[in-house]
């Protein structure tokens, strides 16, 4: 008589699990389905998305990082895909579509070698051979670039708001964009740009064409007594992070007044507190006040029959860009505050934009904060080009931080992809069907450049590969012809760090998601089954 084996559960009852084959197809599809989404985004041509949240807020956009932050994406492996658009947004500002749609391509490339019978482990070896040899012929093709190219400068602006909102004014907003991050550009041996100290302040109202750049800052903030002027001109500026107001005490305490007389020397007494330390801020030289603080009633007035102008609650951030534009110190004891403590600035003034009084902090001399008052016609085009501005104010600092600057319109891709093909050529083992599929997976930029700009991407493709081959390494597509040109010549360029950046992101996500052969997801709700076991996964939605 045989005996019937008992099958012994692991996981607790609701648990599911995917392993093997489907596993990874399962993976490959979420993140090939992440990067369709965002593909017809790419180019001067790319269209824009239409996302509504439950609330019913929308946002208009073609850029990558912000459509796949919007739509809240649940896949465990979708979210690696999100991770890829963050981390080339924060590292360059720019290229989140291009890094999520070669990364979807990897994976497309990498699920054809495998049915091929060629193990993951192999394709991802393969990937990262090929990823660390693309940098370097990235690296060979660059060119340099410092603060003096001015002309190239503003074509790396250009380039990146091409296919925007903003491309209607590109030339103006590239301008402002250049000046913007040569203001903030520090140079301690080697360049250092902090996009933080380009301040972009958004309004409301006139055209884009009326938008501006200030060497100072712009606050949402309006003088704080009607009676103040509304422009003062070589402003001493005092930076407060502190009250100009009694405080109330830290324990509670009781105050027991018999006389009348009291009562009065109690207000007597906070009036001269205050006045003491109005005059304080007086006595240092100080014709501008902004506190991070509240500012009493009866010091606002006292402040604005001196002709001091003054704004209270500024955030902190704004404080410190304020030290850094004005050159003044902040100061959190007023009994500190001292002469040399104060900024200066050109001129401080209250002006009017669109509905609301704003404060301009401007003319500051060798300000290391500037910012930008960027103006349209309704929120959504405001928000949108705010973005392009954004991604512009990136790829200009990218270039000049690394350096190096390479051509675009799917030039730099056609030519990578040549050299890696090459170089798989030179290798030996199933690695080179690896490298070659990720040169193949590269040349889906240009593809979709042509593809969105209603070309036929083999005829364009065709074209392009002819003119690398004979030695156009610049050779690029022109979405508008169909026709291949210079893209260096036509000012369509683009920083290394883009390029290396993106690839390198795309490949490392590409290669951890080939590892997965097993995705064990528990049930949200707690079982039965799973009472006082240890180590739940709890919260991995089912496969």
């Amino acid at each position: 008589m045989t005996q019937q084996i008992q099958p012994i559960f692991i996981l607790p009852e609701g648990a599911t699990r995917t392993s093997g084959r489907s596993a990874q197809k399962g993976n490959i599809a979420a993140a090939k389905a992440v990067a369709d989404s965002v593909r017809t985004t790419l180019g001067p041509k790319g269209m824009d998305k239409m996302l509504v949240d439950g609330m019913g807020d929308v946002v208009v956009t073609n850029d990558g990082v912000t459509i796949l932050e919007e739509m809240n994406i649940e896949h465990p492996t979708a979210k690696m895909m999100v991770e890829i658009a963050k981390t080339q947004e924060d590292e360059v500002g720019d290229g989140t579509t291009t890094a999520v749609v070669i990364a979807g391509e990897l994976l497309s490339k990498a699920e054809d070698l495998i049915d091929q019978e060629v193990h993951p482990t192999v394709v991802a070896r393969g990937y990262r051979m090929a990823a660390q040899k693309a940098a370097e012929i990235l690296n060979a093709m660059a060119e340099n670039i410092n603060e003096t190219d001015e002309d190239l400068l503003m074509k790396v602006a250009e380039t990146a708001m091409t296919g925007k909102g903003a491309e209607s004014s590109k030339a103006h907003l590239a301008e402002l964009s250049v000046r913007a991050v040569k203001g903030v550009m520090e140079k301690n041996g080697k360049i250092e740009i902090d996009k933080e100290n380009v301040k972009i302040e958004k309004k409301v109202g006139g055209s884009v064409d009326d938008s501006e750049l200030v060497q100072g800052i712009i606050m949402d903030k309006e003088k704080v007594h009607p009676q103040m002027p509304n422009r003062v001109k070589d402003a001493k500026v005092a930076l407060l992070d502190a009250a100009v107001e009694i405080k109330t005490t830290e324990i509670d305490a009781k105050i027991q007044i018999s006389d009348p007389a009291q009562m009065q020397g109690f207000i007597e007494m906070e009036e001269k507190i205050i006045k003491q330390k109005v005059d304080k801020i007086l006595a240092s030289g100080a014709n501008v006040v902004f506190c991070q603080k509240g500012i009493d009633d009866l010091a606002q007035h006292f402040l604005s029959k001196k002709g001091v102008y003054a704004a209270r609650r500024v955030s902190q951030s704004d404080m410190e860009k304020l030290a850094r534009a004005t050159g003044g110190k902040i100061v959190t004891k007023i009994d500190d505050l001292s002469a040399e403590d104060l900024g200066s600035a050109g001129v401080v003034e209250a002006k009017r934009v669109g509905d609301e009084e704003m404060t301009f902090v401007q003319e500051c001399k060798n300000a290391k904060a500037v910012t930008m008052l960027i103006r349209g016609g309704t929120e959504h085009v405001v928000d949108e080009i705010k973005r392009a501005v954004e991604d512009s104010i990136g790829d200009v600092s990218a270039a000049l931080t690394t350096g190096k600057v390479v051509a675009g319109a799917g030039a730099a891709e056609t030519e990578l992809a040549l050299k890696l093909k090459k170089y798989a050529q030179s290798l030996s083992g199933r690695e080179q069907l690896a490298v070659n599929a990720f040169a193949e997976a590269i040349e889906v930029i240009p593809r979709t450049l042509a593809e969105n700009s209603g070309l036929d991407p083999i005829d364009v493709m065709a074209e392009l590969k002819a003119d690398h081959d004979k030695g156009s390494k610049s050779a690029g597509i022109d979405v508008f012809t169909g026709k291949t040109i210079d893209a260096w010549k036509e000012g369509i360029v683009e920083p290394l760090k883009i390029k290396t950046q993106a690839i390198s992101s795309a490949s490392e996500v590409a290669i951890m998601v080939l590892r997965i052969d097993d995705v064990i997801g528990s049930n949200k709700q707690e079982s039965p089954s799973s009472r006082g076991m240890p180590n739940g996964m709890g919260g991995m939605p089912e496969m």
